[in-house]
């Protein structure tokens, strides 16, 4: 099953090692307050910039159905339409909904303290 919290842990601590100097935050919460409004439109975290991040329609359905719970919850937290579901299902958009997912995660303040609490940041955070 795949898990978009872990994956985009990973991501994120990935996009903080290639372009974040850690020295320009003050603390946590500004560094958190950056990349939650950088993060939805970076491409190699969400796919939101392009419309897609795996670029590949069959594996994002593989990763949506396995999470359809999660965008059942993106769904209702960004109120998308059931006829915008059902054009993006009929038209097999799974990158759609992949992205959706993703955008979700991201905007979410609790997912992404999460993210952050990660041990290998808190040193440099706490300093």
């Amino acid at each position: 099953m795949y898990n978009y919290l872990e994956e985009m842990k990973n991501d994120v601590m990935e996009y903080i090692n290639n372009e974040i100097d850690l020295s320009n935050y003050e603390d946590r919460d500004e560094l958190e307050q950056f990349l939650n409004d950088e993060l939805f439109t970076v491409d190699s975290v969400t796919g939101n910039a392009s419309g897609s991040y795996t670029f590949n329609r069959v594996q994002a359905s593989l990763y949506v159905l396995d999470n359809m719970d999660l965008l059942q919850e993106a769904i209702r937290e960004f109120c998308i339409d059931s006829e915008t579901v059902a054009d993006k299902f009929l038209s097999d958009d799974w990158e759609y909904f992949d992205v959706t997912i993703r955008c979700y995660i991201s905007c979410n303040l609790c997912i992404m303290r999460h993210l952050l609490s990660d041990r290998v940041l808190l040193p440099y955070l706490l300093r």
